[in-house]
């Protein structure tokens, strides 16, 4: 299965990291539930999936306030992000995004744009191998309003030097296509892990 990109030429490619480079959501989803059944707390799978790009944190308030708890953010955040890193051995990279990464490399400026903490994003990069191949990475903590809003992207962009309007957006959520809209960029959608098996 190949990814069709937008007509035209583009300055920059900017990419998502989670579910996009990496295969890593149903990593990432193992690692909530193991996190959040220690408290309890249920975090269906199609839901995990719609807040893909949600930094890590703003997901445990937002279940704190969905199921009336209290669960303590930083303790929660932090220990599902070391049961993620756990689970790193299997991770592999999202092969349709991964072509594009290794025809692009050299030519074109890359950069992450992740809802995910900086250390995150460059263990996964890492255990790819291709954590060398970005210009930069903007992660939670570089911006105050996640995806939907446009700010990452456009922080992105600016640190490229590359006008947003010339800038090729690759993301897995609705909300990181419609965040690279409302930065004026053209973007091109990863299929989910499940509609990527159908079609191999």
């Amino acid at each position: 299965m190949k990814l069709k990109l937008p007509e035209g030429t583009f300055g920059a490619y900017l990419f998502d990291c989670d579910g996009t480079i990496a295969d890593s959501m149903p990593l990432h989803y193992l690692a909530w539930k193991k996190a959040l059944g220690e408290w309890k707390c249920e975090f269906d799978e199609k839901l995990f999936y719609e807040w893909g790009g949600m930094p890590v944190a703003e997901i445990v308030s937002t279940l704190n306030k969905q199921h009336g708890l209290n669960m303590p953010v930083e303790a929660v955040s932090r220990r599902k992000e070391s049961l993620y890193f756990e689970l790193l051995p299997q991770l592999k990279a999202v092969p349709e995004v991964l072509e594009h990464i290794e025809a692009g490399y050299g030519r074109t400026p890359f950069a992450v744009v992740s809802g995910s903490t900086r250390e995150s994003v460059q263990a996964s990069l890492k255990s790819l191998n291709l954590l060398n191949r970005f210009d930069t990475l903007v992660c939670a903590g570089d911006y105050k309003k996640s995806k939907p809003d446009p700010e990452a992207f456009l922080l992105a962009a600016s640190r490229l030097g590359v006008e947003p309007a010339r800038c090729l957006v690759f993301e897995d959520t609705e909300m990181g296509i419609q965040a690279a809209t409302a930065a004026g960029m053209a973007s091109v959608k990863v299929p989910m892990p499940w509609e990527r098996s159908k079609q191999n």
